[in-house]
């Protein structure tokens, strides 16, 4: 599996000098692009085709702090995936000591222009097979 690598900043903190929850929604949304690049999938490609993947439910589950400095390997993992849906777990660990700090999910969909629902199998088969390489990942 890859991992998404993001050091905490000082700017993503709390007053209590933690990470603020909100930034582990958009920590897995840097890793979701990032690890769509790796597959072969340019997310600003796909917007310039006419497709869209908004998000339709997000999910974050934290169980250990994270703090200025700290450096979390972010990984994504395809769990569902149709062609027209795409479900998505995460995992947020602690790069030196592997402790697992917050597990996430995010589902999407993929809608064209006009905000009708796309299917990559029928419309866009080279981003279908990109996202079922990604599932084959799996460890």
């Amino acid at each position: 599996m890859i991992s998404y690598e993001h050091q905490a900043q000082y700017y993503e903190t709390d007053q209590m000098g933690i990470i603020h929850h909100s930034n582990y929604i958009r920590w897995m949304e840097s890793a979701r692009i990032w690890w769509m690049t790796q597959l072969g999938v340019d997310y600003g490609n796909m917007e310039k085709e006419g497709i869209v993947s908004p998000v339709l439910e997000v999910f974050c589950q934290y169980k250990s702090m994270v703090r200025f400095g700290d450096t979390v390997l972010i990984t994504p993992r395809i769990e569902k995936y149709n062609g027209i849906k795409l479900e998505l777990s995460y995992k947020i660990t602690d790069k030196v000591s592997g402790e697992v700090k917050t597990i996430g999910m995010s589902k999407h969909c993929f809608l064209d222009r006009n905000g009708k629902p796309v299917s990559l199998k029928k419309a866009y088969p080279v981003y279908d097979e990109a996202f079922k390489k990604g599932m084959e990942t799996v460890e």
